[in-house]
């Protein structure tokens, strides 16, 4: 097996990675409904992605297998957490601390709040997409906010691609329905597709 990248590739392949930082923080924090967990959780992700990046192959997506990395630790916590607790390079663990501002306790740059404000439009939105079962919101955020192909989301939360596609629509669906709920009790009105939500999760 090739050994990890040394000198100006690793450097380059920590930067692209922490690039999705902040992606993948607001999907932990989406899975994990509390902050210091989704910290934890990303912090972990990024101890992995460092040690084994010699599995990772130059020229595939980074993004998506960042993020496969992010489930499938989310999944082995939710599992182990009490059993088989998480043992750590702590020099690592250090490192990949300093590497970005909102992680670790000091130097932060913005607040989980403000991170979460910041991918979403408004109130409304917030709530609605909230209140959408977990599954639904996991896929539809996978799908809408970080632009994941069908595939690629199969693969992260293994199911097959036919029931992300489920998900996904009945995700869409639900989410227009709550927004139209919340703009008919303002006397507001929509007659957008139930299947493309005319108030988009995605933001700029």
């Amino acid at each position: 097996m090739d050994p990890s990248p040394t000198g100006s590739g690793r450097e380059r392949f920590e930067s692209e990675a922490l690039s999705y930082l902040d992606g993948l923080y607001a999907t932990a924090r989406r899975l994990t409904r509390h902050p210091a967990e989704a910290e934890d959780l990303v912090q972990e992700t990024y101890v992995k992605a460092f040690r084994f990046a010699h599995r990772f192959e130059p020229g595939t997506n980074l993004k998506a297998w960042l993020f496969t990395i992010l489930h499938n630790t989310f999944r082995n916590q939710r599992r182990d957490r009490a059993r088989n607790p998480v043992t750590a390079d702590s020099a690592l663990v250090d490192r990949v601390s300093g590497l970005s501002p909102t992680l670790g306790s000091s130097g932060r740059s913005a607040t989980p709040e403000q991170l979460l404000m910041d991918r979403t439009l408004d109130a409304d939105l917030q709530a609605a997409f909230d209140g959408l079962p977990d599954a639904f919101r996991e896929a539809v955020w996978l799908r809408d906010v970080e632009e994941f192909s069908y595939g690629e989301i199969a693969q992260m939360v293994q199911v097959p691609i036919g029931t992300v596609m489920s998900r996904i629509a009945r995700g869409r669906r639900q989410l227009h329905e709550r927004l139209s709920g919340a703009g008919m009790g303002r006397g507001e009105s929509s007659g957008a597709d139930p299947a493309e939500p005319s108030r988009k999760v995605k933001t700029s």
